[in-house]
């Protein structure tokens, strides 16, 4: 039988390794370039933020 707190921060980890490589290749992305541009953004905004901002700004968008 597999611990569940082992299990919950193996899961909690993977989950961490995943959205870090999401946020360095939706970085990189020419969309989010050119909405980088677009945007006011204060220089403590930290990538974490800017990714998430960017991603429901552009779900807004697919959703009209």
């Amino acid at each position: 039988m597999t611990n569940s707190t082992i299990s919950s921060h193996s899961e909690s980890s993977q989950d961490h390794a995943i959205w870090l490589n999401l946020q360095k290749v939706i970085s990189q992305s020419s969309g989010f370039k050119r909405w980088q541009q677009e945007q006011t953004i204060a220089n403590e905004e930290s990538l974490d933020v800017l990714v998430r901002r960017y991603l429901e700004e552009t779900l807004e968008t697919l959703a009209y």
